[in-house]
């Protein structure tokens, strides 16, 4: 009998050990972090050609009207679970999203938000490059620099050139000082740019300038990926692209 109870016990710790670990890696497939009063930093993780889980940075903005998402989980098995935590946390729904460009951490499932009827916007050129591709083409057009209201919050969308991608945009809240520059922006722990398939590393420093110009008194700077610890994103960005622009004339 001493056998059997030890051997019950042995069983329900590691019953017990699986549970936890399994918590563990549903709570890290979604993380949500308040920025500030009704802004909300959410990361998923999306796999990489080497199998590895890497961070993705998306944004909702909850405000009198309902929610305002800007771009997507990456990983998509998140998309209902986000949406299902944002009506419960904040008892309302989602009302619109808007995608930052076309490349599928920003755009993937859109699908599934047209099947809850959740519009979808984006500017001209990332519905263009979004075009065959199942499940990730707006719904809507946005001007390439427009300014709209959701309940109290004013939101900008402005398109500052080429950049990571072609049709990269940024997303500004003038009245937070809030700057949401998605993938068009570098971590300042961001060791390389990343990604450059389908960059324009020419023009994307006068891009990057452009924004500078447009919003010196950002408070808040959100990369597409990895941490917004400061406000220094953009000079940070710079500085690599300035980097790698030198190394590739010494070669």
């Amino acid at each position: 009998m001493g056998r059997t109870i030890k051997k019950s016990a042995w069983l329900l710790m590691l019953l017990a050990l699986q549970a936890a670990a399994f918590a563990q890696k549903v709570a890290k497939a979604l993380d949500i972090a308040k920025l500030k009063e009704d802004f909300y930093v959410y990361t998923t993780y999306g796999s990489l050609d080497d199998g590895s889980r890497f961070p993705s940075n998306s944004m909702y903005i909850v405000t009198g009207a309902g929610v305002v998402m800007i771009d997507v989980p990456w990983d998509t098995t998140q998309m209902l679970p986000l949406l299902d935590t944002i009506e419960r946390r904040h008892g309302q729904k989602v009302i619109a999203c808007i995608s930052t460009h076309f490349h599928a951490d920003r755009t993937a499932g859109l699908d599934m938000l047209h099947a809850r009827g959740i519009p979808t916007y984006a500017i001209e050129r990332t519905r263009v490059l979004s075009r065959g591709r199942e499940g990730r083409m707006p719904q809507h057009t946005l001007p390439e620099d427009t300014t709209f209201r959701a309940g109290r919050h004013r939101i900008r969308v402005f398109y500052p050139g080429p950049g990571h991608t072609t049709d990269n945009i940024v997303v500004w809240f003038p009245d937070d000082k809030v700057l949401y520059g998605g993938c068009f922006v570098k971590s300042t722990e961001a060791k390389d740019m990343g990604n450059l398939e389908d960059a324009d590393t020419r023009q994307w420093p006068a891009s990057v300038r452009k924004v500078q110009q447009a919003f010196p008194d950002a408070a808040y700077i959100i990369p597409g990926h990895g941490s917004w610890a400061g406000n220094h994103s953009l000079s940070h960005t710079l500085k690599l692209l300035r980097r790698d622009e030198a190394a590739g004339k010494k070669k």
